[in-house]
């Protein structure tokens, strides 16, 4: 018995073992394309785009396209939302706790977002990939009358986006940088003072 217990712990062992180092290799890659985020959303749209090719010449899979479009208005929500939602706490009356600013002589505290930059791009590539390889399994497709999915999909997306921006608007934020105040400091004259 004991020797069967040696082979079952040695062999689980060096399982383990290779599950790790798929891990740390994979995470070695994520590490690398960090910083290279329009490469990565670039790599992420082509794969949208190979699997809507699909969709539209074999013309099924409208659920896991619809599954798609759902997955993605999520993660678009969850990235426009703050870290620390000012509708679920009321900090305006706590001064300890964090708020977002409303006037211009208040503190800057910049946008934190619930899914950063990086992990809304790994979710949507992973989410795509998934979906692009279900397009290659017959039983994955199922009989739907898709015009019915694509007008409640823009319904969905419609209420959804309203209701978005109506929090925007009450709690005064913007989840993007571009028409936001910039901060300066005193400009540089360029000389050089020694002693």
């Amino acid at each position: 018995m004991d020797g069967f217990d040696e082979f079952d712990s040695a062999q689980s062992s060096s399982v383990g073992k290779f599950f790790t180092g798929l891990g740390r290799r994979y995470q070695t890659f994520l590490d690398i394309w960090t910083p290279h985020v329009m490469h990565r959303w670039i790599f992420t749209f082509i794969l949208f785009i190979l699997f809507c090719m699909r969709v539209l010449y074999y013309q099924g899979w409208y659920i896991i396209a619809y599954a798609l479009g759902i997955y993605y208005l999520n993660m678009l929500i969850a990235f426009l939302t703050p870290k620390i939602d000012p509708a679920i706490y009321d900090f305006e009356n706590d001064e300890d706790g964090p708020s977002l600013p409303t006037s211009a002589n208040e503190e800057f505290r910049p946008f934190i977002r619930r899914l950063p930059e990086f992990k809304f791009w790994h979710s949507s590539t992973k989410a795509t990939l998934i979906a692009l390889i279900c397009t290659f399994f017959e039983f994955c497709n199922i009989p739907v009358f898709w015009p019915i999915l694509l007008l409640y999909f823009i319904t969905l997306f419609l209420i959804t986006m309203k209701r978005q921006i109506r929090h925007m608007i009450k709690y005064r934020y913007l989840p993007w940088t571009h028409g936001k105040t910039k901060y300066q400091g005193k400009e540089d004259s360029g000389k050089v003072y020694t002693k």
